[in-house]
């Protein structure tokens, strides 16, 4: 049994995490059913201090009906909060001990006796009340948008195309099975996004501009970030290298990205902050996406300690990728130094070069395993925006000399582009989009990405890696936010357990 002494130096730790001292709240209840009112007592404690500690009445208190283990644990589960425990002594000695700068109750408590209130009095906290103002999204539908779970993906098949090519379900089963025992690299810029959820409240009466309030706030990992996270999620032992800015940002990702399995190395750079994405979103529709980044390319100072730190791992790689966003990370002359020691070592690579908000040319990674672009990516490549799908490919493949290339389309699924085994030709077919209710198409390219890569580095041929990689993709843009694929995930979808 944890004593309260040993929650107060947690809650410490957390009151005191990167050096700033943050403002602790306080919410102390029973919790048997954790229903609306609470969640909108806990955003409104949430929002008025930076670290939110809630304590859990013991079993002996009275009106409770749920054991305390089960009630601290839906507690804990809910993001609004940071710290939960159960509260084995008195609410003054808790208050005493933790010294928060203020606790929040409910409003009916307004008109009743509130002993705490002298005590926080006496060392400057507050005592408020909330009224629990009603919302009108609803919490539970938000985080079901969120979540992941494979029962919801509805993904469908192409068994034309998987007759088409022969393959069979013990084929997926054996290339995933060697995910495994691959040594990956990725390389690219790291992002972070973040999604606003909002209600929307009305028309200004000032001038014609939507209203809205934040109802929930979460962060995922992005960029190459989310590419290396899907890599050891799939079972790869991934390492991660790249550039980001000397804030609190970075060191928040690397911890996330270490949870998730990832070997991660960030060189700092005071130059540039970490790039954030923010979208606000409401009833499942982004309404704005604001960015804030820099875009300038690293020092040479920058690229020879990344050169370096790939150098000594050089010996083990199976597979490299590049993930690039353009925002600097990945200059053509760090990309011609990597590469060309990846073709010394017979080492395949991968890359990704991304043009959405920025403009980037995916044709100077040459001699590549495998090229991910979307239509428009190619198009911007090859400067041609009049011909057909497969003259694009082509036109791309003769450029830079890529073995694959996947020309992903959105909602209408993918080309795939390979050379002919006897080198005599191109061969092309495409696959349909699987997933069939869509809820952010962020990050499917990166899963794609990823997934097809591994299954060509494990032996797969371009059509099973395709499939693999469309499967992985359904997964991702099945719910909102980024969050690491698993190979259970994939399986699943694959039909193979």
């Amino acid at each position: 049994m944890t004593t309260l002494s040993e929650h107060v130096e947690q809650i410490a730790a957390l009151r005191e995490q990167n050096g700033v001292e943050k403002k602790i709240g306080m919410v102390c209840g029973n919790f048997n059913v954790v229903h609306p009112g609470h969640l909108r007592l806990l955003k409104f404690a949430s929002d008025c201090c930076d670290i939110l500690v809630v304590a859990v009445n013991t079993d002996q208190q009275p009106g409770v009906l749920v054991p305390a283990h089960l009630r601290l644990e839906n507690i804990a589960a809910i993001s609004y909060v940071d710290y939960a425990f159960i509260m084995e002594v008195q609410l003054r000695a808790a208050i005493d001990a933790i010294r928060p700068e203020l606790i929040v109750k409910g409003k009916e408590h307004q008109e009743l006796l509130n002993p705490e209130e002298e005590q926080l009095a006496s060392y400057g906290g507050k005592l408020l009340f909330s009224a629990g103002d009603a919302v009108f999204s609803s919490l539970d539908l938000i985080q079901a948008e969120s979540e992941r779970n494979s029962s919801l993906f509805d993904l469908k098949s192409s068994s034309n195309y998987l007759n088409r090519h022969q393959i069979k379900a013990a084929d997926f089963a054996a290339i995933l099975d060697r995910f495994e025992d691959l040594n990956v690299l990725v390389i690219g810029d790291l992002i972070i996004d973040e999604y606003i959820t909002c209600d929307v409240l009305g028309l200004s009466r000032e001038d014609p501009t939507v209203v809205v309030t934040p109802v929930l706030e979460q962060k995922f990992i992005g960029g190459a970030g989310i590419v290396a996270s899907h890599a050891a999620g799939l079972g790869a032992n991934t390492r991660y290298l790249t550039v980001c800015g000397d804030d609190i940002e970075a060191t928040d990702s690397l911890e996330r990205i270490k949870e998730y399995g990832v070997d991660a190395a960030i060189e700092r750079d005071p130059s540039r902050s970490t790039t954030l994405k923010q979208r606000f979103r409401s009833a499942g529709k982004t309404l704005l996406r604001v960015s804030k980044l820099k875009q300038h390319a690293i020092d040479q100072s920058l690229q020879d300690s990344i050169y370096n730190r790939f150098e000594t791992l050089l010996d083990d790689l199976d597979l490299v990728i590049f993930s690039d966003f353009n925002y600097g990370v990945l200059p053509q002359s760090l990309v011609n130094r990597i590469s060309v020691r990846c073709q010394e070592k017979s080492i395949p690579m991968v890359a990704d070069s991304q043009s959405s908000s920025q403009v980037g040319n995916i044709s100077r990674f040459e001699d590549m395993l495998l090229l991910k672009p979307t239509e428009i990516e190619a198009r911007l490549a090859i400067q041609d925006h009049d011909i057909g799908l497969v003259g694009v490919a082509e036109a791309l493949a003769r450029k830079c000399a890529p073995t694959h290339i996947l020309l992903t389309l959105g909602a209408e699924g993918t080309l795939i582009q390979t050379t002919h085994p006897d080198k005599s030709e191109w061969m092309t077919d495409r696959l349909p989009a699987l997933c069939v209710s869509p809820k952010d198409p962020a990050g499917a390219g990166d899963a794609m990405l990823v997934s097809s890569s591994l299954a060509l580095a494990s032996g797969a041929s371009i059509w099973e890696a395709a499939y693999i990689g469309s499967v992985a993709s359904g997964c991702q843009v099945a719910t909102v936010g980024n969050r690491p694929l698993s190979i259970d995930e994939i399986r699943h979808e694959l039909g193979i357990w």
